[in-house]
């Protein structure tokens, strides 16, 4: 099997096989993200990508995965017949598949209608990861992510008409303090047009090699204190109506918050205020994090 590059993958799905379908990220432009900087985006040849399944039928023999995540950003921008080709490749080269897994971010989702959603459903792709990140405009066009808050909302809702399990993630943080409450209430509206299944919070910090990563350094962006991201998660989860699983699944994330909407509105409220109510020597320290989102 081949791999170019540093290969990344959601934590939830840290023991899937990753198959490298693309090279990088098609957008690549996100001025918080240094994931894919040191990659020229492409996509591989579906003939090596069907081989590197082949190699991987072989290697895992009589143990097959239980789960697949096709890297690496955004595998949703090939065409929808050489995805399919991938897909039916899968299946027969692993049958038992509880699930097979992708990034996809909004303006991409959007190139497909949802009848090509739909065959790709009956293909085995089953969850798509979506980094929403923010669903505030005025935030979405100073970081450079490519799309809008009606874009997010309206590919979420595609998504789940589709018959995809839907993971959505929230950047806390990501506009400081001067755009936390538009971050928050703008991002829980996103949220709750589209009703993903898993809602994943992620907080800012800053990246070495990224344009955000170089003001900090500057001194020209000033990130938000622990008990500012913590004061706009709770203004999200205050304004959810859907009845997704919201997880803070991230070591770099202030408060371990878990719960399912909306019954464990109010438990997660709490672990938010007992975290509020901790002096500020109590986190780690803000500032540049040299590992990956």
């Amino acid at each position: 099997m081949r791999y170019e590059g540093m290969i990344y993958r959601p934590p939830s799905e840290g023991e899937s096989l990753i198959i490298q379908t693309t090279i990088g990220c098609p957008h690549n432009r996100c001025r918080f993200c240094n994931m894919y900087k040191s990659k020229r985006f492409r996509i591989r040849k579906v003939a090596d990508i069907l081989q590197d399944v082949e190699e991987a039928g072989r290697l895992y023999g009589g143990s097959p995965p239980r789960t697949l995540f096709l890297a690496d950003g955004n595998s949703v921008v090939m065409r929808t017949s050489q995805l399919l080709s991938v897909l039916r490749k899968i299946r027969e080269t692993f049958p038992g598949l509880e699930r097979v897994t992708a990034y996809g971010a909004s303006q991409y989702v959007a190139h497909k209608s949802l009848e090509e959603w739909r065959e790709l459903r009956d293909a085995g792709l089953s969850r798509i990861h979506c980094g929403m990140e923010s669903g505030h405009d005025p935030l979405l066009r100073l970081v450079n992510k490519g799309t809008t808050m009606r874009e997010q909302a309206e590919a979420g809702r595609l998504l789940r008409e589709a018959g995809f399990e839907l993971s959505m993630y929230y950047l806390a943080g990501l506009g400081g303090d001067e755009m936390r409450k538009g971050h928050a209430e703008d991002s829980a509206a996103v949220l709750n047009a589209a009703d993903p299944d898993f809602i994943r919070i992620r907080t800012f910090s800053p990246m070495p090699g990224t344009e955000l990563g170089d003001e900090f350094l500057q001194g020209r962006l000033k990130i938000s204190e622990p008990h500012g991201v913590l004061d706009e998660l709770r203004m999200l989860i205050e304004r959810l109506t859907g009845n997704g699983l919201l997880l803070s699944d991230h070591w770099l994330n202030f408060a371990p918050v878990r719960g399912r909407l909306p019954d464990d509105r109010d438990v997660m409220l709490r672990q938010i205020d007992r975290a509020l109510a901790l002096p500020g020597d109590a986190f780690r320290p803000v500032g540049m994090i040299s590992d990956s989102l």
